[in-house]
């Protein structure tokens, strides 16, 4: 996931739900904005990283029409499916269970992945997979479809907003069960009406990171 040294690392969870009543629309609604306002909360806890995620109702997807309006005619995307670790822009990003390359791609569209790649793993007789996603531009050319993955090795790094869907630097860590015929993507956030589909396909996270 990222280099945690062992009692000098400082991760701290954070809830960025909808009772996380300081994150206005303001705040998030400016990629500026809301880069000063994580890196001022990492500060204020005293956290070289903050972490949480999974399950959790989000406002903040309204900033991009990625996840839907919200009309009268559509529910929008809202639901959070994974872990999020917020840091600084370049940290490294490790494999958390060795596999192989499954894909990779590039989502420049505001509120997207940006650089995301997607290892396959098997567990027994089970398959299953896990997806990095706002990485680097450059973590996307370092690595091919394929190519085997080690525990532990580094597969990328943090991307800035500039290339990784115009957040603040953190990396989205899920799950997946099923693919479901997706390459390069899965969604990352669902609606609240089919929350129960998509976290029986998306399993915690935490069973895999053991925070």
């Amino acid at each position: 996931m990222i280099p945690l040294e062992q009692g000098e690392t400082r991760l701290v969870r954070w809830d960025l739900s909808v009772q996380c009543k300081e994150l206005t629309e303001e705040v998030y609604g400016d990629t500026d904005i809301f880069c000063r306002f994580i890196d001022q909360k990492r500060e204020a806890l005293g956290a070289d990283f903050c972490w949480g995620g999974y399950d959790e109702l989000r406002d903040i997807y309204a900033r991009s029409a990625v996840f839907g309006e919200g009309g009268r005619q559509e529910e929008p995307r809202r639901l959070h499916l994974g872990v999020d670790v917020w840091g600084a822009a370049g940290t490294p990003v490790l494999a958390v269970y060795e596999g192989i390359v499954h894909s990779k791609a590039m989502h420049n569209d505001l509120g997207n992945y940006g650089a995301v790649i997607i290892l396959q793993h098997q567990y027994g007789e089970q398959l299953f997979y896990t997806l990095y996603g706002h990485l680097s531009w450059d973590s996307v050319h370092r690595i091919a479809v394929g190519e085997r993955v080690e525990t532990g090795r580094v597969i990328g790094a943090l991307g800035d907003p500039s290339e990784n869907g115009g957040w603040p630097p953190h990396l989205h860590f899920q799950c997946m069960l099923d693919m479901e015929e997706y390459s390069g993507d899965y969604p990352g956030v669902c609606k609240l009406s089919e929350r129960e589909r998509y976290l029986n396909n998306c399993p915690d996270p935490l069973l895999m990171l053991g925070w």
